[in-house]
């Protein structure tokens, strides 16, 4: 969002034509990263393309887009007035180095008008999170937050993990920080309220109860091992437990336990003292507990080298649900409010807000954004930057471990530069490379082959990036170098193709290697460079990693063009760093080739006929038993399988006998 203020009238929009240079001299406050003619011809022509939509913008509230000549959305804003609010970019001076950037790159503009100002702000945050201009904030980890789900099933309530969308009958308590987060709560939840975790078809099959009901981790309701009154009282433990009421539910259980006590009902009184306990040690595993903070999540925000760190952390029945570092794109000229702002906006664009939101600073348009995330979640909300109580303590935690968590962060950045330095000089590259790919292959005698790319930059891995390549040609089995070939050949044809995307943001991450590296000895080189030759491929520094004396790590041997084949000392960084890369490497091509090993085993020659979907599949082979006996049964035989019409028949039988 943007911070120049809406005036209550348009303001004067400069003739741009008799402006002159002057106007955009130093003295203005704006800075360019290119000389000063360029600068200011730049700007005048920015300036020019956006007065030229002023005359055209909606005077309503919406969103406002600014494009770059390749098309690349360069700032996502909106406004109460959009006509208002662009008119202030086409003043000469007065911008920020931000802004005046932005301006110079802008080429063209759209708009989307909506009904109130409260739209504009949530459709601003979804286009920002798809669109991802370079000049907004950028909220760059938006996986989804895992919940625990209690379901409302009429053969028993199921407690499970759950991720995505709300799809399933129940209620749903979250969001956890992770997964771990889920995964400990269930545990304890199950030793505490013996809820079962198994899925419907499981459920429906028992005829005895599973090792969960023998470890007392369920209460066996699958089997009649307990009423169905009786399960349902669990179950509203549990969801009362889950909506915060932990103390009443422990006091109950207390008392339970005591009269079965008093009752001689030792074994019964035990199993409820072990469910106490289990309650005691997920209350005291929840880390900081706040007493009068029932619902909240914290956003602690700490800056430092240019680098922002948000640390959110949830707090849900009046128990902390863990936390999560989040370090969104931005500029480093913004202040920590401009960055906390957009953040939540987006942060909340596609999941419900709690009824209470602590922020570290003060954002602008706090109100608006409460009301519109309480439109969105259908209750109130409230967004708060407290300075004392225990609402001032959450936050100092939470700023304390963002603190933390970007000094880590910033410790990992430089520590991966100075890896990236040592590997270009190991290797002989014109400078540090910023994209690294990495090779190998996988399979069994030929069966199941891939190949694998995993990348690496200034960042560490750059999972986005990963690709597979499943091995077209007819290979003889074991042919590593064929395979070699394939996968480089494909992945250099199609550099050559796209070639270096054109972009407006100099921080993106390259689509072209600077160093490529071979899992493999003097042969996999020796046919990586002649697909490179053959293709005519130029500026991409190419090596090999040959496994050293009995596959020992750290007598590797090093192949690169020019170059006589050389290793590195033992204790070298690059040489670690090498190994780390080709490890990862490995690991990836392992995995997916496992993946697909596994799938083929499943395969089903049915699978492969047009038009045939699971429920005629199904027919089939309860008609016939095997795919072998539907692959030799005759046309007036599949022509009596239920559901099937003489045109269906015909198709199955032809895919079988087509090439007899």
């Amino acid at each position: 969002m943007i911070s120049d203020p809406n005036t209550d009238d348009p303001p004067e929009i400069p003739d741009l034509e008799d402006e002159d240079e002057a106007e955009l001299a130093p003295d203005t406050g704006v800075e360019v990263d290119f000389d000063a003619a360029e600068g200011a011809e730049s700007l005048k022509r920015g300036a020019r393309a956006i007065r030229a939509h002023w005359k055209h913008a909606p005077a309503g509230p919406g969103v406002y887009r600014m494009l770059a000549e390749d098309g690349a959305v360069l700032y996502v804003g909106k406004a109460k007035s959009i006509r208002k609010r662009i008119a202030s970019y086409v003043r000469a001076g007065g911008h920020t180095n931000r802004i005046a950037r932005m301006i110079a790159l802008t080429a063209t503009m759209v708009f989307a008008s909506t009904e109130t100002e409260v739209e504009a702000l949530l459709l601003e945050a979804n286009l920002i999170k798809q669109l991802k201009p370079r000049f907004n904030v950028l909220l760059r980890d938006d996986k989804s937050f895992p919940y625990i789900l209690l379901t409302k099933d009429e053969r028993g309530a199921q407690i499970a993990k759950h991720r995505g969308a709300r799809g399933r009958k129940g209620d749903y308590f979250g969001p956890f920080a992770g997964v771990w987060a889920v995964n400990r709560t269930l545990n304890v939840l199950q030793k505490a309220f013996l809820l079962r975790s198994c899925e419907n078809s499981f459920f429906d099959n028992r005829t005895r109860p599973c090792l969960l009901f023998q470890i007392k981790r369920c209460a066996g309701p699958c089997t009649g091992e307990i009423s169905g009154q009786d399960y349902d009282e669990l179950v509203g433990e549990a969801r009362d437990f889950l909506c915060g009421k932990s103390r009443a539910v422990r006091e109950r259980l207390a008392a339970e336990m005591n009269a079965a006590a008093e009752r001689l009902e030792f074994e019964r009184a035990g199993q409820l003292r072990d469910r106490i306990s289990a309650l005691a040690a997920i209350q005291g595993q929840q880390g900081v507990n706040p007493r009068n903070t029932p619902e909240a999540d914290v956003f602690g925000l700490h800056e430092e080298a240019g680098q922002f760190c948000v640390e959110a952390v949830f707090i849900r029945a009046g128990q902390n649900w863990g936390n999560r570092a989040y370090f969104p794109r931005a500029d480093k000229a913004l202040a920590p409010g401009e960055v906390l702002g957009p953040f939540v906006a987006q942060f909340y664009a596609d999941r419900p807000a709690p009824r209470c939101i602590l922020l570290s600073h003060e954002i602008e348009e706090a109100g608006l954004l409460a009301e519109a995330l309480a439109a969105r979640a259908g209750h109130k909300v409230e967004i708060l930057v407290p300075r004392r109580g225990e609402k001032a303590e959450l936050l100092v935690s939470a700023q304390r471990n963002a603190r933390e968590a970007l000094g880590r962060k910033l410790a990992e950045v430089a520590s991966q530069q100075r890896l990236l330095e040592v590997l270009g000089a190991a290797f002989g590259t014109e400078k540090p490379p910023r994209r690294v790919e990495i090779y190998d292959n996988s399979h069994i005698m030929g069966t199941a082959a891939i190949g694998a790319m995993v990348v690496a930059g200034p960042q560490g891995f750059v999972k986005n990036q990963y690709r597979t390549f499943n091995i077209k040609t007819d290979i003889a089995p074991g042919d590593d170098y064929a395979m070699m070939r394939e996968v480089l050949g494909r992945r250099f044809t199609r550099i050559l193709k796209e070639g270096e995307p054109e972009t407006s943001d100099p921080e993106a991450f390259p689509q072209k290697p600077d160093l490529i590296l071979i899992d493999g000895g003097r042969g996999q080189f020796s046919a990586t460079l002649q697909v490179m030759k053959d293709l005519g491929v130029e500026g991409i520094t190419l090596a090999s990693i040959a496994k050293g004396v009995d596959r020992d790590a750290g007598r590797e041997t090093f192949f690169v063009e020019g170059r006589e084949p050389f290793r590195l000392p033992p204790r070298d960084p690059a040489l670690y760093f090498v190994q780390r890369l080709r490890d990862e490497a490995h690991r990836f091509a392992i995995g997916t080739h496992r993946a697909k090993r596994k799938k083929e085993f499943v395969k089903n020659p049915l699978d492969e006929i047009a038009g045939i979907g699971p429920a005629r599949k199904r027919a089939l082979l309860q008609a016939f038993g095997t795919a072998k006996a539907v692959a030799g049964a005759a046309l007036a035989d599949l022509e009596k399988t239920p559901g099937f019409s003489a045109a269906t028949a015909k198709l199955v039988y032809d895919h079988f006998h087509e090439k007899g």
